[in-house]
């Protein structure tokens, strides 16, 4: 067996809706597609790819982070996505990678205090 790559990550969430607003209105995931399974959810996807299941009905650890440090996605529209951000109030921590690669990476947390990385090309512009 060989990994061949990332199929998806799941959050458990107390309040649905606002994964869903935070992950689909100012990330651009969608939602899509979900079986009938016997517990609430959404399974959001990027392009064709269900990359995120939001599910609900399990009770949260008491840690909230847990033992995983973050999420990271490829993304395009940096300015934007800081603007989207700054406009609702979600701080955020934006680095410019060292070296030739020189990719953004925009950090923030989602309204379970999950940290997601949001990498954007070299050649975007900084965000205003």
């Amino acid at each position: 067996m060989s990994i061949s790559g990332v199929n998806h990550f799941t959050v458990l969430s107390e309040d649905v809706d606002a994964h869903g607003k935070f992950y689909i209105d100012l990330l651009g995931l969608t939602e899509g597609y979900r079986p009938p399974l016997s517990f609430p959810g959404i399974w959001l996807y990027a392009g064709d790819q269900p990359v995120l299941h939001v599910i609900t009905g399990r009770p949260l650890p008491e840690q909230r982070a847990g033992v995983l440090d973050h999420m990271a996605f490829s993304a395009t529209g940096l300015p934007a996505t800081a603007a989207k951000l700054k406009a609702r109030g979600i701080k955020y921590d934006l680095r410019k990678q060292a070296g030739e690669v020189g990719v953004w990476q925009l950090f923030c947390f989602d309204p379970n205090g999950a940290k997601v990385e949001l990498d954007f090309d070299a050649g975007e512009q900084a965000p205003e």
